[in-house]
């Protein structure tokens, strides 16, 4: 899959609201410092569905079409799916996934993994790079994770530019 710069550059700059349904989930839940009880989960996974809805609505408010929400609100909803079919919310599979949330998927597991979190230490770079290319098929399209190895020392340095 060739991607146009255009593209690229859309895909960046609305890949930072994957997120944003978090802000529809309760402290509690997302900062808690220890694992999440089964009903807890059920909770946070609502927050690609949250996410999307509230970029959905900002999209019917836009006076005109915009490629920007367009592919926020198709990560936001979808960077949670996985290859195989079991991801959330939708347990989409393969290439029925956006290509943007796919490309989302692998750069959100990254940086969850290198990132030290209130409830596990930081990974190296290799063992995340292992962890990924471990889930490719499965977690992962083929595709991105390959692209991902080959541009990993790229993506190092994105990470290390953007640390906390």
């Amino acid at each position: 899959n060739d991607l146009d710069m255009q593209t690229v550059d859309m895909i960046s700059k609305s890949a930072p609201l994957h997120d944003i349904g978090k802000v529809g989930i309760p402290d509690s839940i997302l900062l808690k410092p220890g694992k999440l009880t089964p009903d807890e989960w059920e909770i946070m996974k609502t927050h690609a569905a949250l996410g999307a809805e509230a970029l959905e609505m900002a999209e019917r408010r836009s006076a005109e079409p915009s490629p920007y929400l367009h592919y926020a609100k198709q990560i936001a909803r979808h960077h949670h799916e996985k290859w195989d079919g079991t991801g959330y919310p939708d347990q989409l599979s393969g290439e029925a996934i956006p290509l943007a949330a796919r490309l989302m998927a692998v750069a959100d597991v990254f940086d969850a993994l290198i990132s030290k979190r209130v409830y596990k230490p930081s990974w190296s770079y290799r063992d995340s790079m292992d962890s990924i290319m471990a889930g490719s098929h499965s977690h992962f399209d083929p595709v991105v994770v390959e692209a991902f190895e080959a541009t990993f020392d790229q993506c190092v340095a994105i990470a290390e530019q953007f640390a906390d």
